[in-house]
């Protein structure tokens, strides 16, 4: 035990110092509070009977607290400086996010990048990217670790359970990824966009979105400007190794060819953070009116819906409504359309994928009705017994059809059962003929042979008396 105490001071488990890597090598740079959030969001309701606030924070983190300053003693972590609240932030070391990509299983190209001074500047836009994620996550608490917990406790958590799901879990994000319209994945060139979220969850309709995340303190022309390079970037082609020409994203995320029904490019989702003086509705107009040709799509009056050929679905949202309908609610304005939609009608096409539907539906329907016509001219044609007045069965039909080995069919116009009764009484007959003309024969023989013993019997009688009886004078 002492060993233990002299290698992790702080006495975290090799559980949370686990958990504290794979949150920093997702989020980067994050508070104790936000680790704690994602990781063990039981802990949110626990200590509720303290006092304060302050006090009841302090002792929710307090296990996460300790696993980073255990990792900061290995050298894995370090102080990022604090937060415009005051909250102390965490940074993963070099070697840390080595460590990191290990526990997420990914390579080092597959980590991202460390976001830009973070830590100096009270890691502001750092932290939006952070409560982004944990608010597309929507982490459930573990009911089950809060059993002796006041009642109070308890309903808000199952609360929390019941609240609708989010998206993907901690592994299902990335952070500061590169997306080189110039240059390689390692080392993007001047131009390039670098998404500061990417989700990949396929098992939740989700198989790639891009996220930019943004504190309301920047000029909405610059907003507009990273879809140039999205743009840019998605129109990028290399050569894949079938030695097929191929966009460049799709050799990173194999995602399927018709998944953005006929958007060939990946969405990108805006959230607007209301931290600076800019009103985060004007900035989504604004930005929306800059990008236009990028994302307007083309209307198909003779279906009812626009098409989106080689354009880039944007969506943008605040993080007030992301917390508030999550995923699942009408927090999401696609850019071109009225009102508000879930993430997943927001990305996607509903109106087409209805349209398609009714299409489908027509078809099927059509199909369904020429089946039912032919099967009736079928019916129609199908012979009926001469015996018993029944249709033929289909077995029985194909048996005596003319086209076919019917031609040698002795009773065509008879079903089974009554073809049966007739070869049974045809059999019945013949074998009747046969034994009346056996007996006939039988009688014919009999009479012969009577007619013989008579014939023979005369001739004996004959041969007897040679000289006629003659009277004496």
């Amino acid at each position: 035990m002492a060993g233990k105490r002299k290698t992790n001071a702080a006495g975290s488990s090799n559980g949370l110092r686990g958990d504290v890597l794979r949150a920093l090598g997702v989020l980067k740079v994050a508070t104790a509070d936000q680790m704690q959030r994602l990781c063990s969001p039981h802990l949110t309701y626990r200590h509720t009977l303290k006092k304060t606030a302050s006090v009841r924070k302090e002792a929710r983190t307090a296990s996460h607290r300790g696993a980073a300053n255990d990792l900061r003693r290995h050298g894995l972590s370090v102080d990022g400086g604090r937060t415009r609240g005051g909250e102390e932030v965490r940074l993963l070391t070099a070697t840390g996010l080595e460590a990191a990509g290990i526990e997420l299983d990914r390579i080092p190209q597959e980590m991202g990048g460390m976001p830009k001074t973070a830590g100096r500047s009270g890691a502001s836009h750092a932290m939006t990217v952070n409560e982004t994620v944990i608010a597309m996550i929507r982490p459930k608490p573990d009911l089950d670790q809060l059993t002796k917990e006041p009642a109070e406790a308890q309903v808000a958590a199952r609360a929390a359970v019941d609240a609708p799901e989010g998206i993907g879990t901690l592994v299902s994000y990335a952070t500061e990824v590169g997306l080189p319209a110039t240059g390689t994945w390692k080392n993007p060139g001047i131009g390039s966009a670098w998404a500061d979220i990417v989700l990949i969850a396929p098992e939740s309709g989700v198989p790639l979105l891009f996220i930019e995340a943004d504190n309301c303190t920047e000029e909405a022309v610059l907003i507009a400007a990273k879809f140039d390079k999205y743009m840019r970037f998605y129109q990028r082609t290399v050569k894949d190794t079938d030695g097929k020409e191929r966009p460049m994203w799709r050799t990173r995320w194999p995602v399927p060819q018709h998944r953005f029904d006929d958007a060939s490019h990946p969405p990108v989702l805006l959230v607007f953070h209301q931290f600076g003086k800019r009103s985060a509705t004007g900035q989504m107009k604004t930005v929306a009116g800059l990008t236009r040709q990028h994302w307007q799509g083309a209307w198909d009056s003779e279906y009812g819906f626009h098409t989106y050929d080689g354009k880039i679905p944007i969506v943008a949202t605040t993080l007030e409504s992301l917390r508030e309908h999550g995923p699942a609610g009408p927090a999401f304005w696609r850019f071109g359309r009225r009102g508000r939609q879930s993430l997943l009608d927001a990305i996607g096409n509903p109106r087409r994928h209805a349209a398609l539907t009714r299409a489908v539906e027509q078809r099927e329907a059509e199909a369904g009705r020429r089946a039912e016509e032919e099967v009736a001219e079928q019916e129609a044609r199908r012979p009926v017994c001469e015996g018993c007045g029944t249709k033929f069965t289909d077995d029985r039909w194909k048996a005596v059809d003319t086209g076919g080995w019917g031609r040698w069919e002795t009773h065509p116009h008879l079903c089974d059962d009554c073809k049966a009764l007739a070869v049974k009484s045809r059999h019945r007959a013949e074998l009747a003929a046969r034994e009346e003309a056996a007996a006939e024969e039988a009688r014919a023989l009999e009479e012969e042979h009577r007619r013989m013993d008579e014939e023979a019997a005369a001739e004996r009688k004959a041969r007897r008396f040679p000289f006629p009886f003659r009277s004496r004078p």
